[in-house]
């Protein structure tokens, strides 16, 4: 039951009326994450869905790309998620993405001292994509609290727009 508001259990954005400014303007930088983001779709996904699992969020776990079976995102990225270290289908960089993602959500003091994690990200991500990386988890840790925290949205399975 949402704790701001009596909104229906598969209701995900009436409550963000309750602050029509800043919810339009996270709306905003939302939809930038995920259309103009400039990482692959895979490692963007399964970064997003180390996260979501980290925020224990239903809806952000449940959540997929209208692009991604285009894009190679099948449901096998999403089942492995929690596996990211050792299950054979990701690329080193998603790998890297996973560990960036688990680390920003539990760790983030360690990972910024962390120069062999740098340097192995510097072989696999150039300076923007590790900056579209950030900023992609910002939202998704900061979001997936919030929906979870307040207890909105815990029932949907939300299908994100594709890109075009």
């Amino acid at each position: 039951m949402s704790r701001i508001g009596t909104f229906a259990d598969d209701d995900l954005t009436g409550w963000i009326l309750k602050s029509p400014d800043l919810g339009g303007a996270l709306a905003g930088f939302s939809r930038a994450v995920y259309t103009k983001n400039r990482l692959p779709m895979r490692t963007r996904e399964l970064a997003r869905a180390v996260v979501a699992h980290h925020n224990e969020c239903v809806v952000c776990v449940n959540t997929r790309d209208a692009d991604g079976p285009a894009e190679g995102v099948d449901e096998e990225l999403y089942d492995h998620a929690m596996e990211w270290r050792t299950w054979p289908g990701y690329s080193e960089q998603e790998r890297l993405a996973a560990e960036f993602a688990h680390r920003f959500a539990t760790e983030h003091k360690v990972l910024r001292d962390d120069e062999d994690f740098w340097s192995r990200c510097a072989t696999h991500f150039s300076d923007e994509l590790l900056a579209d990386l950030a900023m992609s988890c910002a939202p998704w840790i900061g979001m997936g609290r919030v929906l979870r925290t307040l207890d909105i949205g815990q029932s949907c399975k939300l299908t994100l727009p594709s890109r075009a």
